[in-house]
């Protein structure tokens, strides 16, 4: 049993069942009406996992899912689920880190090692204390969901094993600041540049890399126009799966036990698949001639780190937490 289910049954056993009696005297439960909206494509593996999670509670809950930010526009499913507009959401962190500072430290570079650390800290009194804040805010965190690691990948065939060795390599990094200084903190130069232009601006040379997680990389073909793939692992990417607490409070102790089994095992089993297709495009992409490799990862650690504690960004998180989560790593 997860922490998160543990700590699932333990609200669980506080909630008020909500019945009713249908014909022929059979006790029966409310069947309250969810909507989930996220910004993935129907395809994606995260989809399938949200439909299976649907399926899962059928006979409790009308789970209704509408992926392709159809329902809401990307980046205002927190605002929507506080204002009583949508029920449940997939939020990006940095998102929550908007209104909630303490957690822009989950989107800071190198603070995760993989997808067993990220579920690692969630299940931990760290993770606690950041579910707490978001509860606060009127959001209950269901999960993290991870759809892979941002890696580094250039033109050329120089050599990176430290951040020194970014040194005057242009990388596109989305927009924004938090998302800039992610560049800065792996030891680029980063430029700001829309994800449908990359493509052409690695062919003509515009830019010497961009980095995303493996399956970016080969859905986008950045492949064709690119020498090698450091694997920097330097961000370990998740949204976070929540539901608005006045609509978790909402459903009976049954129903809350049967959303959060569902979505515990849906969401292992898109870790899993997540896993295992970076692997397989790792020969992929070494088979189609590029270089693929692991650089110093702790130089590169070691560098981000540093970098984030003598900026702004983590002036807002909570003291030792940092320390909390590398000791979780060793």
């Amino acid at each position: 049993m997860t922490h998160l289910t543990r700590r699932t049954a333990m609200a669980a056993g506080l909630a008020a069942t909500t019945a009713l009696i249908i014909p022929g005297g059979v006790l029966a439960q409310d069947m309250p009406t969810l909507r989930l909206s996220s910004v993935v494509s129907d395809n994606d593996i995260r989809a399938e996992a949200f439909q299976g999670i649907s399926d899962a509670v059928s006979d409790q809950i009308d789970l209704e899912v509408y992926n392709g930010a159809t329902l809401v526009p990307q980046g205002t499913e927190m605002t929507a689920i506080q204002r009583g507009n949508l029920e449940m959401g997939l939020i990006a962190p940095q998102t929550i880190a908007e209104q909630i500072p303490e957690w822009s430290i989950v989107t800071s570079a190198y603070l995760f090692d993989d997808s067993d650390h990220l579920q690692e800290v969630f299940d931990s009194e760290v993770g606690d204390q950041l579910i707490s804040l978001a509860e606060e805010a009127g959001i209950h965190v269901l999960a993290p969901v991870y759809f892979g690691t941002r890696q580094v990948n250039l033109v050329g065939d120089a050599e990176v094993q430290t951040p020194e060795d970014l040194d005057g390599v242009t990388l596109r990094m989305p927009g924004g600041d938090a998302w800039q200084f992610l560049g800065e903190a792996i030891g680029a130069n980063p430029t700001p540049l829309a994800y449908s232009e990359v493509y052409t601006a690695l062919q003509t040379g515009a830019i010497d890399g961009q980095d995303n997680p493996l399956p970016n990389d080969y859905n986008m073909k950045f492949y064709e126009v690119t020498d090698q793939i450091v694997l920097t692992g330097h961000l370990v990417g998740f949204d976070v799966l929540a539901i608005g607490t006045e609509a978790w409070e909402g459903l009976s102790a049954e129903q809350q036990e049967a959303l959060q089994t569902a979505v515990d095992e849906a969401i292992a089993e898109s870790t899993q698949r997540h896993l295992d297709r970076e692997e397989e495009l790792v020969q992929f992409f070494r088979d189609e001639g590029l270089e693929v490799y692991e650089p110093d990862r702790d130089a590169f650690r070691e560098y981000a780190q540093q970098m984030y504690l003598e900026s702004e960004f983590a002036e807002s998180w909570p003291e030792g937490m940092l320390e909390e989560i590398n000791a979780l790593a060793e």
